[in-house]
């Protein structure tokens, strides 16, 4: 009788299928998964890069809308090419130099940056200036006349109207157009009708005497 055995019969059974729910895996385990993770998404971030550095260049590139204005600044014909969102004051200050005009808030809150258009004030902050083609454009710079100065600045002059003087430019400016538009009978029609215009040192009572002063009535 033979005493060997065949292969199947010593080699051990299969264990049984797992049938509760899956082991969790551990810290060490976690962290390790994660950080290898991590690194392929990070080495294809520096493939793609490139790729969306470029297509982002591209877009910076591409020039933003402009027009061609053409307008009268303090009696001298000006024609300038701007991006469309560029405000009155930009093209004041950055294209012309006319620096008289302030950026006070930047909202039309404070005045600083009056200037009168076609006669009538406006917060240049808040005009577009391809809005403007063919106006007529009054800043502080454009008042005095050959070397004589306006009678309102110089009724500021006399009357100490102003302290650190950032907002003296926009009040002056507003008050010629408050005295044009026949606001100035007495000093509380003066306050009402260059309420928009605020000075933070507290000139108020001499700015309505100098606007009184150069109206007459004073």
């Amino acid at each position: 009788m033979s005493t060997e055995t065949s292969e199947s019969a010593t080699a051990p059974a299969a264990p049984p299928p797992p049938t509760g729910p899956p082991p969790v895996p551990s810290r060490r385990t976690f962290i390790a998964t994660t950080s290898v993770a991590g690194g392929v998404i990070a080495a294809g971030g520096l493939v793609a890069g490139p790729v969306l550095l470029g297509a982002e260049e591209a877009v910076a590139a591409e020039a933003p809308p402009s027009s061609r204005v053409s307008l009268s600044v303090n009696g001298e014909r000006h024609t300038v090419t701007v991006d469309n969102r560029t405000s009155l004051l930009d093209l004041l200050r950055e294209h012309l130099g006319l620096t008289g005009s302030k950026k006070g808030c930047n909202a039309g809150a404070c005045g600083a940056c009056t200037v009168l258009v076609d006669g009538r004030r406006v917060n240049s902050c808040l005009t577009l200036a391809v809005r403007l083609e063919g106006a007529e454009v009054t800043t502080v710079e454009g008042l005095a006349r050959g070397g004589q100065l306006h009678p309102l600045q110089q009724a500021f002059i006399d009357q100490d109207a102003f302290q650190c003087g950032y907002c003296t430019p926009g009040q002056i400016v507003s008050g010629v157009g408050c005295m044009r538009e026949g606001h100035t009978g007495s000093p509380e029609e003066i306050r009402e009708w260059m309420s928009g215009n605020i000075c933070r040192c507290g000139c108020y009572v001499k700015i309505v005497r100098a606007v009184e002063q150069a109206s007459g009535r004073k």
